[in-house]
């Protein structure tokens, strides 16, 4: 996925896994009462600050928190802009 969005400074834009539709055991999830994803796909990183490199990379599927980042709608998609330290961490 090419985007000519890019982030700058300690910025990363994460494209959000899907709501689960369903339980595990079959139940189908309401709108209304799914939960936001804290996984997603990093699909653009910016180039880090003057004295930190980016830990995180293009392609890392990432943990981060309920209220972390910033919603967008960009060319072919929603994304949530964030911090790299609004992340835990890379699994």
């Amino acid at each position: 996925m090419a985007l000519k969005f890019k982030p700058l400074a300690d910025r990363v834009l994460v494209e959000p896994a899907p709501a689960e539709q369903k339980t595990t055991s079959g139940i189908i999830i309401p709108d209304t009462a799914k939960e936001k994803p804290l996984k997603g796909i990093v699909v653009a990183v910016g180039p880090g600050k003057n004295d930190e490199s980016m830990t995180v990379k293009v392609g890392d599927a990432v943990l981060y928190g309920q209220y972390s980042g910033t919603e967008l709608k960009l060319e072919n998609g929603e994304y949530l802009i964030m911090k790299e330290s609004d992340i835990y961490g890379i699994y």
